[in-house]
């Protein structure tokens, strides 16, 4: 039985590549009859952020991505979180300090930033010079009676280690290239390699598959699995994900966590859609897929030795059809959601029922993402004193042409004024006789209403824009506008 894992570190919401990990770990474990485990590796006590770690929650189970065994679930093999398991880390540590496998050091911060500009003087890679006698517990106690830091570094073997990876093949490193690393800090918390030997065997994981950047450190956990006795489980090392232009994604192109995706209204089905073509192939050039489809297509055989790359505008068209085949209960569902992820929206602020949401959604068709529906629509529930008006739209559509659009407006509100009853089929009848009247196109008339109540160009079809708003809101939005030119 296959047993994978995912461990992410509580530094904050659930990046989109760690998502992928995430998903592709989960496909494994479903499609094989396997375990999928979560476990929060939070010995980096500097980088934790606190809370972080139900950030990652949450957004695992919007994706859908549930686990077997874990935080919260429980499970043969907890607690979960590693800076509750110090001490499995304090007892490996000391078989190896037993064995003669692991030493103290005790070096300051200054010293090593010496040993290593000396390297670089040398236009040589730095490695850590082993002492000729290894440090006891006798000389540990000394040096931090003395104030020296005291950490433990394992003992690398003398031999070459050839990491046998399922995507990138056989990798071998040098022993020359191995130093001597630290697996206890001074603060006595284990780091990452230490404890993450320790977690995936005490928890049976047999198949490791993480991104492409831990591959370099992979022959050190390999060292440490033969010096415990350790099976080595398979280990599967994905490409990375980069930006259009093969950079490291970063938050200055756009969303970049898993979270911002869901606050910008996206579908959590269409963002594992899209992030299970990274680094996947799922045969010939099919890329609509349910998550069903992607279990049954999903193989290790299928993923690619090269980077991919994050296509934002690929995305958004995934999530444009998504919203266009999607039901209407789902859309519902969909928009609740990023409701209670916007609480800041004013759409959120107004508390709407069932059957207003219902209006938006119905109003706003053809959107993208749920936060079009805010962008077109948000002007419907802020205070009429509160709208602001674009400049830009103010000038190309009011100011244009000698103020033709005021001109308009002035025209229009006596007769809004008057018109009854206030519902979609009387607008569009006004509007259309107005156009007809005057000989002018409906952009004449419908845009100048436009800016006037919501401030820019964009909103849902004027006539529903009008109705939702209602008519004393309209006529006061209308006076306002106007006021600009006086």
């Amino acid at each position: 039985m296959i047993r994978t894992r995912f461990a992410p570190s509580p530094t904050g919401h659930l990046h989109i590549g760690s998502a992928r990990t995430a998903l592709f770990n989960w496909l494994l474990a479903r499609k094989t009859g396997g375990v999928f485990i979560l476990r929060i590796e939070d010995t980096d006590t500097d980088r934790n952020v606190p809370g972080a770690d139900r950030q990652i929650i949450e957004d695992l189970r919007w994706l859908g991505l549930n686990w077997d065994e874990g935080i919260e679930v429980g499970g043969p093999h907890g607690p979960y979180y590693q800076s509750q398991r110090m001490d499995l880390y304090n007892a490996a540590i000391r078989r190896l300090l037993e064995a003669g496998q692991a030493y103290y050091a005790f070096d300051t911060s200054e010293e090593l930033d010496a040993m290593r500009g000396e390297a670089e003087a040398r236009k040589q890679a730095f490695r850590y010079p082993r002492p000729a006698r290894l440090p006891d517990e006798s000389d540990a106690r000394r040096a931090r009676d003395e104030g020296r830091p005291v950490v433990v570094r394992f003992k690398m073997p003398a031999e070459d280690i050839t990491v046998h990876d399922e995507v990138m093949g056989d990798v071998t490193v040098a022993a020359t290239e191995l130093d001597d690393f630290i697996i206890r800090k001074a603060d006595g918390m284990p780091v990452y390699h230490l404890a993450n030997v320790v977690d995936d065997t005490a928890m049976g994981v047999n198949l490791v598959m993480r991104g492409q950047e831990f591959l370099a450190q992979t022959p050190r956990h390999i060292a440490l699995q033969r010096a415990f006795g350790y099976p080595t489980p398979r280990y599967v090392h994905m490409p990375l994900t980069m930006d259009m232009k093969g950079r490291k994604l970063s938050k200055r192109d756009g969303a970049v966590e898993v979270h911002a995706f869901r606050q910008a209204g996206y579908l959590p089905e269409t963002l594992l859609n899209f992030i299970a073509l990274l680094g996947w192939s799922p045969g010939g050039d099919r890329e609509k897929m349910t998550v069903a489809e992607m279990l049954e297509l999903f193989s290790i055989e299928r993923m690619n030795r090269v980077n991919s790359k994050f296509d934002r505008d690929k995305l958004l068209a995934f999530n444009t059809n998504a919203v266009a085949e999607a039901s209407p209960e789902r859309l519902s569902a969909g928009f609740d959601d990023w409701l209670a992820v916007n609480p800041d929206s004013p759409l959120s602020r107004a508390g709407l029922d069932a059957a207003t949401r219902a209006t938006l959604l119905e109003v706003n068709r053809g959107f993208r993402t749920f936060a079009d529906i805010e962008h077109k629509s948000g002007f419907l529930y802020v205070d009429d004193e509160g709208i602001s008006y674009d400049p830009a739209a103010v000038k190309k559509v009011l100011a244009k042409n000698d103020n033709a659009g005021f001109h308009m407006l002035a025209a229009l509100l006596p007769q809004l004024e008057a018109l009854e009853p206030w519902s979609t089929e009387s607008i569009e009848g006004f509007i259309k006789g107005v156009c007809e009247s005057q000989g002018v196109g409906m952009g004449n008339v419908a845009q100048p209403l436009r800016v006037a109540v919501s401030g820019t160009t964009i909103s849902p079809a004027i006539y529903d824009t009008l109705v939702l708003l209602g008519k004393p809101r309209t006529l006061n939005r209308i006076r306002r506008a106007l006021a600009i030119n006086q």
